[in-house]
């Protein structure tokens, strides 16, 4: 489109003069490259555009319906059950028609008043069978709404953890519990590795994807598959194993920045988008090392392990902190960062159903928020309790709070303004839990926030067992 050719392109990409990102090379780099370049076609690049745009909307048509392999398979399925319901029906009509011959047949050997009441009975079994009953309209219309569901979406089940999660649109199954915050094994995610290999148990499924991995035989016979391939065609239940901080291990990647949104003069959130081919695995409530610029820093994730390649990192402005500088003068949307991670076991507790207590001091609100759109995502509480604590760079994301607290009936948000008496806000948050052996408390701040916190809140009556901390790097 700008007259260069490929060749002279891929070797600008061999020398790193042209910089791509997930293989593609994008307009703001070509143009940079090549600022005098002119456009040979504008209608060319009109049809691009228009090219792009229609993607966008496939994307979203893709999102919302199955793939067409997997549609045709569910389809398949509800005419069997369809099928089946209308030979029960023919099957009962039959009984029917065979019960209005017995009773004329009985009635032939028998008095009077037998006959009498095997007339009533007949009337009566006509009579409920022309009637509906008054709550047939509303199981008619439940009914048709499962039965779309059934089209649009199929639910998993994972054994021996329990985890449960809605397989919707084109999305694999990896892809799906990903999304749902389930950290299921996997390695590459497109069919090499084997890392993601699952054993189905019951219900049915369908490759949507072709994998170079090749299974034993005894793999097979035991209906081993792999997730990163395989949709679900009804309801399944799998055996797969789902991480936990043991498992996951160390990794590097370059990810590109999406934005750097200044929330206030002290805060920045940092949002950067992983390659498709090497996601960042993490579990919420962790910390990565982000390097830029000769520089780095260690900081908690604050975005959840369901929002697929994007990342979010909030990082307060400190002299002490070269990265936070380097991040609040120079960095900018399309530049590139390296990640190292993710570390730390700072996690939710998948096995626990004690409605929790967050406890955020400044910006420890960041592995907090990953940690609550985690159990969002997985309905793991009974009930979410957030405290924010705010310092010098208040409660900048008091909206998103505020907006948990009106869309969900068991969140409530309560912002404490910034004090330098630390004992005396905790006292008031201690004190208004009279049963505190029922909750879990989660608190990320400084060691030494958190060391205070911990024995107030141990004193008012919560189990050592249930308090859990995740410290900064301040």
């Amino acid at each position: 489109m700008i007259g260069i050719p490929r060749h002279t392109l891929q070797e600008m990409i061999r020398s790193g003069t042209l910089q791509t990102f997930d293989g593609m090379i994008e307009l703001d780099e070509m143009l940079r490259a090549f600022p005098d370049a002119k456009w040979e076609n504008d209608a060319e690049y009109r049809r691009i555009t228009e090219i792009k745009e229609k993607a966008f909307g496939k994307r979203v048509f893709e999102r919302a319906l199955p793939d067409k392999e997997v549609l045709a398979a569910r389809l398949t399925e509800l005419s069997k059950e369809y099928a089946s319901s209308q030979a029960m029906l023919m099957h009962y009509s039959q009984v029917i028609s065979w019960l209005d011959e017995k009773i004329d047949e009985i009635a032939e050997d028998h008095g009077t008043e037998t006959i009498h009441a095997l007339h009533k009975l007949r009337a009566f079994l006509l009579r409920q069978l022309a009637e509906l009953p008054p709550e047939a309209e509303k199981a008619q219309a439940a009914m048709a709404q499962e039965r779309i569901l059934k089209i649009m979406s199929a639910h998993v089940t994972i054994r021996p953890s329990g985890h449960e999660f809605f397989v919707e649109g084109s999305d694999t199954l990896l892809e799906a519990a990903l999304r749902a915050g389930v950290s299921l094994e996997y390695g590459c995610s497109n069919g090499n590795c084997g890392e993601c290999r699952a054993r189905l148990v019951s219900g049915k499924i369908i490759k949507v994807r072709p994998h170079d991995y090749v299974f034993r035989q005894d793999e097979k016979d035991a209906g081993m598959i792999l997730l990163c391939s395989c949709a679900a065609v009804d309801d399944v239940v799998i055996e797969a194993n789902v991480a936990g901080t043991q498992d996951i291990q160390e990794q590097l990647l370059e990810a590109k920045i999406k934005s750097v949104d200044v929330l206030n003069p002290a805060v920045a959130s940092l949002h950067l988008l992983t390659p498709r081919s090497q996601r960042l695995r993490f579990l919420a409530g962790q910390s990565i090392r982000v390097s830029a610029e000769g520089v780095s820093g260690h900081y908690a994730i604050a975005s959840c392990p369901c929002e697929d390649r994007r990342i979010e990192i909030q990082i307060l402005r400190s002299g002490k902190d070269a990265f936070s500088e380097v991040l609040f003068s120079k960095l900018k949307a399309n530049d590139r960062v390296e990640l190292n991670g993710p570390f730390g076991d700072f996690v939710l507790k998948d096995d626990s159903t004690h409605p929790v207590i967050f406890i955020a001091f400044g910006v420890g609100f960041a592995p907090i928020k990953s940690l609550i759109q985690h159990s969002m995502s997985l309905d793991l509480a009974e009930a979410i309790d957030l405290h924010w604590l705010a310092d010098q760079s208040g409660h900048y994301q008091a909206n998103l709070c505020r907006s948990w607290a009106d869309a969900l009936d068991n969140f409530s948000y309560f912002p404490h303004p910034h004090s330098n008496d630390l004992e005396r806000s905790l006292t008031e948050i201690v004190d208004a839990y009279s049963d505190l052996q029922n909750y879990d408390v989660y608190a990320s701040g400084t060691l030494e926030q958190l060391q205070i916190a911990k024995r107030f809140f141990l004193k008012g009556g919560l189990p050592e067992q249930q308090w859990r901390a995740g410290g900064l790097n301040l």
